[in-house]
């Protein structure tokens, strides 16, 4: 599971609608309506809002936003509750992280949208999501799918 920080106009159609599957997986996992992914470290920042569920519909607003943007349709019906939510704190170095993971799985999947980032130094943040200083967050896992030490 995968649910960016970065803003979703970066993602390439893949990523896009994985990021909406799994934000609906997110949404599930903390309705109690799954049994898989309970402990998954991406969920820790949602969870630590006063309403998580409306953290992560507001989180999936802006990725059908941005899908509806390039003629996508994703059924907003999906969405338990569309937010509002407060900004979620995100650390620069967790966004430095995920540009650089992005930046490869593009040049790997999609080299066309990567040449349309090349220079970006500072990417934008999901609208959900409010730039803060720091490292790579404490729940991001290191690059093999261990644990960060």
């Amino acid at each position: 599971m995968r649910l960016w920080s970065l803003h979703p106009r970066y993602l390439d159609r893949q990523g896009l609608t994985a990021c909406w599957r799994e934000a609906l997986l997110a949404q599930a996992v903390l309705l109690d309506r799954t049994k898989g992914y309970r402990s998954h470290p991406q969920l820790v920042r949602f969870r630590r809002q006063p309403d998580p569920v409306a953290a992560v519909g507001a989180y999936l607003v802006a990725v059908a936003a941005e899908a509806t943007e390039r003629g996508y349709r994703y059924d907003l019906g999906k969405v338990e509750r569309p937010g509002p939510a407060r900004p979620i704190p995100v650390t620069a170095g967790q966004v430095a992280h995920e540009w650089q993971h992005l930046t490869a799985k593009l040049e790997a999947r999609s080299p066309d949208r990567a040449v349309l980032l090349e220079g970006i130094v500072s990417p934008e943040v999901h609208p959900v999501f409010e730039l803060v200083p720091g490292d790579v967050e404490e729940w991001e896992r290191a690059t093999d799918g261990r644990p960060r030490e």
